[in-house]
C-alpha cells in the first residue's frame, strides 16, 4: 500500500486544533495570545483561531457560545515557564488576568492551578522548560 497524503511515520492522527468555548471569545483569545506569545491567524465571526507565528500545530479555536462555563474542565493545559523562573511566570500570568483557583488540589501540590478570564482551568507546573 502506498503512503497517504499527510501520513506521518504510521501515526494515524495529529493534534491540529484545541477548541475553547467562550461567551467572550475575543477576551479569551487575547488572553491566550498573550500567555503563549501567539497571534490571531483567522477570524470568522463565530470562531477566532490563534497560533504560533509559523502557524504550526496545534492551533487554538476560541468559539462563541451563549452559555458560561459550569463545573471543572475535563481537559486542561499544563504550562511550564520558558526562559524565566516559575515564580516570574506566575506573576506574569496573574498580571494578564489569570486567577488562582481551587479544584481540589492538595496544599503541597507541585503545580499552581489557575483560570483564564472565563474560568477555564490550567496549570503552571513547578519546573521550567530549562530544567527538563
Amino acid at each position: 500500500m502506498s503512503p497517504r497524503v499527510g501520513e506521518n511515520d504510521g501515526m494515524p492522527s495529529r493534534l491540529a486544533v484545541i477548541a475553547i468555548d467562550a461567551v467572550r471569545p475575543r477576551l479569551v483569545a487575547d488572553f491566550w495570545c498573550a500567555v503563549l506569545g501567539w497571534r490571531v491567524v483567522d477570524e470568522d465571526g463565530e470562531v477566532i483561531t490563534i497560533a504560533a507565528s509559523d502557524r504550526s500545530w496545534p492551533m487554538i479555536d476560541v468559539a462563541a457560545v451563549p452559555e458560561g462555563k459550569t463545573g471543572k474542565n475535563r481537559l486542561h493545559f499544563d504550562l511550564r515557564a520558558d526562559g524565566v523562573s516559575t515564580a516570574e511566570e506566575l506573576d506574569r500570568l496573574l498580571a494578564l488576568g489569570a486567577r488562582r483557583v481551587d479544584v481540589g488540589q492538595t496544599p503541597d501540590a507541585s503545580w499552581v492551578v489557575l483560570a483564564d478570564p472565563e474560568g477555564n482551568e490550567f496549570c503552571l507546573l513547578s519546573r521550567p522548560v530549562q530544567e527538563l
